[in-house]
């Protein structure tokens, strides 16, 4: 892969049932604990993907790892950054300013509302959260490490780089093309 080439979460939305698996994985991924604990403990879970619904159309929605993200460009300090093939967010360094967020292109940042006491004061604090496909738990970029991928029961989500997807679309296109020649044949 080149150099500013990013990898991202590819779906085919003809598998996808919009069912929210992929959302909940990656809800109970990011909080380190299992459905029922998380119930048990009163967690508020909070996934970096989410599933859109709009008409007859189902699509879960994330981070597109954008080369020249322009959620990078304006972070006043840096939380955001491309590195190691993705768009990385160091939490601990968010000042919770909310550009990275107006500026998504595809609307999948989202913030994260602390609250902390300050003496008598509760004192919030909002936190930029996106999909930084797992890489905390792997320590890498790989398909097996996505909470999401690995959730989905139809295996409509896929870890793809943009040229394997351009070589994907076209073996698809390809196939397609050959089936309507046959039938075009037979005809």
């Amino acid at each position: 892969m080149e150099a500013g080439e990013n990898r991202f979460i590819y779906v085919d939305m003809e598998k996808c049932l919009g069912c929210k698996s992929c959302e909940l994985a990656c809800a109970l991924s990011h909080a380190n604990t299992d459905l029922y604990t998380a119930v048990l403990q009163g967690k508020h879970l909070q996934p970096r993907t989410s599933v859109v619904l709009g008409g007859d159309l189902v699509t879960p929605m994330q981070c597109r790892q954008c080369e020249n993200a322009p959620c990078a460009l304006v972070c006043p300090v840096g939380a955001i950054y491309q590195g190691d093939g993705l768009i990385k967010l160091k939490e601990s360094v968010c000042i919770g300013c909310k550009l990275c967020s107006m500026v998504c292109p595809f609307g999948v940042i989202r913030m994260k509302i602390e609250v902390k006491k300050l003496g008598t004061r509760l004192l919030k604090k909002g936190k930029a959260l996106k999909c930084d496909l797992c890489i905390e738990k792997a320590g890498r970029v790989e398909e097996t490490a996505c909470a999401c991928i690995q959730a989905c029961p139809t295996k409509a989500m896929y870890l793809v780089d943009l040229e394997e997807h351009r070589k994907r679309m076209l073996e698809t296109r390809g196939k397609e093309a050959a089936q309507a020649r046959t039938r075009l044949g037979q005809i």
